[in-house]
């Protein structure tokens, strides 16, 4: 990570970057493909939309930035209760306007976006794979982009297997690493600004499982992500898998169901608080 005069700028390798974003993408293909057609009607645990509709709402993002106009919809999909802001509305109108599409179509036209994506990524040049641009988690580089749509699709992968019962993807890839990478970049403003951490707080977030890492977080006026504590010990302690952290962070399930599953050490009230505000995904 480098500095700019304003805030920090995230530089990621475009290779790595762009080989864990099409595995991801392959990923997702192959869990779909030779689904039966209830199967793709399958309920997700994303309120409102079911595996097809997240398969179409991947088309609507790797479509839109290819350049595609987002489309209208046949209702004002701001009334619907799941949809919570201006970035909601826009997956809305895709997810709608794709419903006329028949599965196995849909699946072609989720192979033909993503490759067209392959092509235009694999040529862009490092210039403009490092500029500054607009991402979901504020301006940063391109290459930050493409994170974010690496845990995106993770996420998304894992939606469609819990809804057809299928067990988590290997977790030993890169997808899942760089998926993990993004999750961690936000947890400075998660503890420090959601979950209100006071100064001076040290807060290590221990996950654990085969996607087990343990993510530090400093608040010295603000929450910050840093490597170590100097030596200090943490002063809150929160322990839980990795996969149900993604899930919480996420939104896909409710806390109170999982309470036994996450263990707490130091000043307990931070941790809870924290965990209670986990959720950070828009």
């Amino acid at each position: 990570m480098s500095s700019s005069a304003s805030r920090p700028v995230t530089q990621l390798d475009k290779a790595e970057v762009l080989d864990a974003l099409f595995a991801q993408w392959d990923g997702i293909g192959e869990v779909v493909d030779g689904l039966t057609d209830a199967q793709w009607l399958a309920p997700s645990p994303l309120p409102g939309w079911s595996v097809r509709d997240i398969v179409a709402h991947v088309v609507g993002t790797e479509s839109m930035l290819q350049g595609v106009g987002t489309p209208e919809a046949d209702i004002d999909v701001s009334t619907l209760k799941h949809v919570r802001n201006d970035i909601g509305v826009m997956n809305e109108r895709w997810v709608r306007h794709l419903r006329a599409l028949p599965a196995g179509d849909l699946l072609k036209r989720f192979r033909s976006v993503t490759a067209n994506r392959r092509d235009a990524l694999a040529a862009m040049p490092d210039a403009d794979w490092n500029e500054v641009t607009a991402t979901p988690a504020g301006p940063d580089t391109y290459g930050r982009f493409m994170r974010v749509r690496i845990f995106d699709c993770w996420m998304h992968e894992h939606d469609i297997r819990d809804a057809l019962a299928e067990p988590a993807t290997d977790p030993a890839g890169r997808p899942s690493e760089l998926a993990l990478d993004e999750m961690a970049a936000s947890m400075g403003f998660v503890v420090g600004k959601l979950g209100r951490a006071p100064d001076g707080s040290r807060v290590s977030i221990v996950l654990t499982g085969p996607l087990g890492r343990t993510i530090n977080v400093a608040v010295e006026g603000r929450g910050h992500v840093v490597e170590d504590f100097g030596g200090a010990e943490p002063t809150t302690t929160i322990t839980l898998d990795a996969l149900l952290f993604a899930r919480l962070a996420g939104g896909r399930v409710v806390l109170s169901d999982h309470a036994d599953a996450l263990g707490y050490g130091g000043d307990e009230e931070v941790g809870r608080r924290v965990v209670d505000h986990l959720n950070y995904v828009i």
